[in-house]
């Protein structure tokens, strides 16, 4: 079986000791191709050089809200420069979204919207991150509606709020979260869900599944998550479910 880390930070520095060698584990265990997220501007023209050096590893270029402090007001024109320069190299736009613990909703808005605008305006989907903050994605999404679709990360919503999402043309992203039992509501709407509207991902080095707390969570995990799936989808067959969960990933990056 092959799989997609649909969301993973390998470029961060928790992978410098031993990134080379992950990276081969991961393509032995069929964990051949890595989406890696822009974070910042700075981040996200490193990844350029960054993709070079690694085979199976896609970027996106994006402002993320969790680091709003680094994102200064001429970034925003910079990254539509950079992004449109190197479309080619580009699967989507993002990390982007927004996130009521961090201050300063109105800049993360226009921020937000602005990356929206930005691959409408490219043909790319959007990476979009969310914390307690589906009603305001919703209203953003009204006032510059995706045309593109794209992957709502690590989403732990509710049935109502993944079938709008999915009316939008976005699938949902599925990690370590649903390896929690008392993650009750999540594990019930992804058990619900069609596969062909899930991606998986770890979101490494973060979001480590239950009983990995406290440790580095590496794409190794993707194995782990499909797994656990797979319990909530007794139904499905794991090779087709794992086919199905690969070509949605594809589908919407076009990779």
């Amino acid at each position: 079986m092959q799989f997609i880390d649909s969301h993973c930070h390998l470029d961060f520095t928790e992978f410098d000791s031993n990134r080379e060698s992950l990276i081969s584990e991961c393509v032995a265990k069929g964990v051949e191709q890595f989406v890696v997220p822009g974070i910042s501007l700075a981040q996200s023209r490193a990844l350029l050089e960054f993709k070079i050096n690694f085979a199976g590893v896609k970027i996106a270029a994006g402002l993320h809200p969790y680091f709003l402090n680094q994102h200064q007001e001429s970034h925003i024109e910079l990254l539509f420069t950079f992004a449109t320069a190197n479309k080619n190299q580009l699967v989507a736009i993002g990390e982007c979204g927004l996130d009521r613990s961090i201050e300063n909703l109105s800049k993360q808005t226009f921020l937000f919207e602005q990356q929206i605008a930005l691959a409408n305006q490219l043909g790319l989907p959007l990476i979009v991150h969310h914390r307690q903050s589906h009603d305001l994605i919703a209203q953003s999404f009204k006032r510059c509606k995706p045309k593109y679709g794209g992957v709502i990360h690590a989403f732990s919503g509710s049935l109502q709020q993944a079938q709008y999402y999915i009316k939008q043309g976005f699938k949902l992203g599925v990690g370590g979260v649903i390896s929690y039992p008392r993650a009750v509501k999540t594990r019930d709407v992804i058990a619900n869900i069609n596969t062909s509207h899930l991606v998986l991902e770890t979101d490494s080095p973060s979001m480590p599944l239950c009983g990995y707390q406290g440790k580095i969570n590496t794409p190794l995990q993707i194995v782990r998550v499909f797994d656990v799936l797979c319990e909530l989808k007794p139904k499905q067959h794991k090779e087709q479910l794992a086919t199905e969960l690969y070509d949605s990933c594809c589908d919407v990056f076009c990779i």
